[in-house]
């Protein structure tokens, strides 16, 4: 149960929704939220109310831009978020909570499988413990193939024993953060970060909260591509613990090299030499090559955030409506695309062009 002085305050919540293809599935999450925008007690007795609702427009492939003009102009707590170009979820989140002005700020998917009923067992659940951040604890299996939830569970794992990041096992995209440790890391944070990875920087307790996730209402848009990508951003962004790796392996493949050739010597001075065969030299050559390989990919990637920080790359770009600008067409509807000039039209020149007097 929350403290006296608590259950008298009317905590506001700031719901972030990245969009790439909300166009069909996000009309019916906003129906949820909306009764929640009213003060809503929590089970613990805590007071909530979703003071706005921050759909950020990632330039998906669908119309989901009309969708969100639509919602916008249907509820009033609906304040749209436009990116310049597609970032990606993580960024486009980010875009989102630095847009916030709540107490708390909540991000969730477009897709449906996360339930707002669900936001206020997760304040009290932060509230209980002291939490910065709160993240869903799905309590039945993820509603995605077999195979993606074990690549999921291991590349968490991995990064908890690995890495060193701890809460890795926690992560999930329905998260409650405190509102300024959220717009702290949005305005702070480099490209190629990757969000829970950060918020562990900063955050002073990360807890879960026990949540049954929802059959997704739409199929999910990350391919093996990106869920790689995703990975590879997650163990680059854990720290250095990747560079110490690399360097403990050089030392290793150096050590059985001197061993290996100490007993190429001894054997030698014993009169106990025979001619080795190429197959295990090519394995040889081959495995220093690779773990040479591999190395100079890790170190390459920490050089490549750290080149993309000194250069400036904005991690996302936040602009004005596309519809309300001058990109945008007189009459036209938001996100209606551009009509081709008719061939056959007149010269707009040629219509306001004077005829020449032929006599003068």
């Amino acid at each position: 149960m929350s403290e006296p002085g608590e259950i008298s305050r009317v905590h506001t919540v700031s719901v972030v929704i990245p969009v790439y293809k909300g166009e069909r599935v996000l009309p019916h999450l906003l129906a949820e939220i909306e009764p929640l925008t009213a003060v809503t007690h929590t089970p613990d007795g805590n007071s909530f109310r979703v003071d706005l609702v921050y759909p950020v427009w990632d330039n998906g492939p669908d119309r989901s831009d009309l969708t969100i003009h639509q919602l916008a102009k249907t509820y009033d707590f609906v304040q749209p978020v436009w990116l310049s170009r597609n970032y990606g979820q993580h960024p486009a989140t980010m875009a989102g909570m630095a847009s916030t002005a709540g107490d708390w700020i909540v991000t969730m998917d477009e897709d449906g499988q996360h339930d707002p009923a669900d936001i206020g067992m997760m304040l009290d659940t932060a509230l209980r413990e002291r939490a910065t951040v709160v993240y869903a604890k799905p309590t039945n299996p993820p509603p995605h193939g077999h195979f993606r939830n074990w690549a999921s569970r291991t590349a968490k794992i991995f990064l908890s024993r690995a890495m060193g990041s701890k809460t890795a096992p926690e992560f999930n995209s329905f998260r409650l953060v405190l509102g300024e440790t959220g717009r702290a890391l949005a305005a702070y944070a480099g490209p190629g970060v990757y969000l829970d990875v950060a918020l562990g920087w900063i955050a002073r307790r990360v807890t879960t909260c026990p949540l049954a996730m929802r059959h997704e209402e739409r199929p999910s848009s990350y391919s093996l591509k990106t869920l790689v990508s995703h990975f590879g951003r997650m163990i680059v962004t854990s720290g250095t613990r990747g560079l110490r790796a690399v360097t403990i392996t050089g030392f290793l493949v150096a050590l059985i090299g001197i061993v290996f050739a100490a007993s190429i010597a001894i054997s030698a001075l014993a009169g106990r030499t025979e001619v080795q065969g190429w197959a295990s030299t090519m394995c040889v050559i081959l495995i220093s090559t690779g773990l040479i390989l591999g190395a100079l990919g890790i170190i390459a990637e920490y050089i490549g955030v750290t080149v993309n920080v000194a250069m400036g790359k904005p991690l996302y770009l936040i602009v004005s409506d596309p519809a309300d600008g001058p990109l945008s067409q007189q009459g036209a509807e938001p996100g209606a695309p551009a009509h081709d000039e008719d061939p056959a039209a007149p010269d707009a020149t040629r219509l306001t062009e004077k005829p020449r007097d032929g006599g003068a």
